[in-house]
């Protein structure tokens, strides 16, 4: 009976086999890049706005604090994004004929708002209440970043479920003192031998449980 294959082909074979797995490797490993990458996540990604605010103007250099904008972050789910209301309690004084503070002055005058656009957007199947992390001691630079030093404003974390889910189950480090949230610089906190343990003292006053904050429905209803 003649031979249909030739004997190379059995290598032949063997090598297309070796290749396409290692492709789908490749590619799955590519993939897994790329979904963590700061191309998808935006992180360290300017976000082009109506008016280039600068947060470390007036955050760091004039010490505003987070919620003299985003006044909703303690009582809200959202933090709320500044009226221009609240833009021209100043600049109704300052900075009255600039130029870059026009859409302040249109937004004021015609009693619209400003279309801000979002730096830290979830997905709408998230849930996420600025309230509770609040009022439990997470400070805002825990998710935010050195917004102090930010002068046209980016997302400073992926944002992602991993991101969240490495909180959630170990709370303690991330935890300050409550009428602290807003502050920035907290270099040398857990060095110090009088903040040692605090984290966990916050988790016993809070009642707060690892194990239920890795539950699906805390983040996903």
């Amino acid at each position: 009976m003649p031979q249909i294959f030739k004997p190379s082909a059995d290598t032949w074979l063997r090598t297309f086999a070796a290749v396409a797995a290692l492709g789908l490797i490749a590619a799955a490993l590519f993939g897994a890049g790329v979904a963590r990458s700061d191309w998808v996540t935006r992180a360290g990604w300017p976000v082009e706005q109506p008016v280039p605010f600068s947060h470390k103007h007036h955050v760091g250099d004039l010490g505003l604090d987070c919620r003299y904008c985003h006044s909703d972050v303690e009582e809200g789910r959202y933090a709320g994004l500044p009226s221009s209301h609240v833009c021209i309690t100043c600049h109704s004084q300052l900075w009255t004929g600039a130029e870059v503070l026009e859409p302040v002055r249109a937004s004021f005058a015609e009693n619209r708002p400003i279309a801000w656009k979002r730096v830290a957007a979830l997905p709408e199947y998230v849930y996420f209440d600025h309230h509770i992390h609040v009022a439990r001691g997470v400070p805002c630079v825990e998710c935010h970043g050195r917004i102090d030093e930010m002068p046209l404003t980016w997302r400073a974390k992926p944002l992602q479920m991993r991101f969240c889910i490495d909180c959630h189950r170990d709370p303690a480090p991330r935890l300050r003192p409550v009428n602290q949230v807003t502050r920035m610089d907290w270099t040398g906190w857990a060095s110090d031998p009088a903040n040692r343990g605090f984290g966990e003292r916050a988790m016993r006053r809070f009642h707060i449980q690892p194990a239920k904050l890795t539950d699906c429905n805390v983040c996903h209803r």
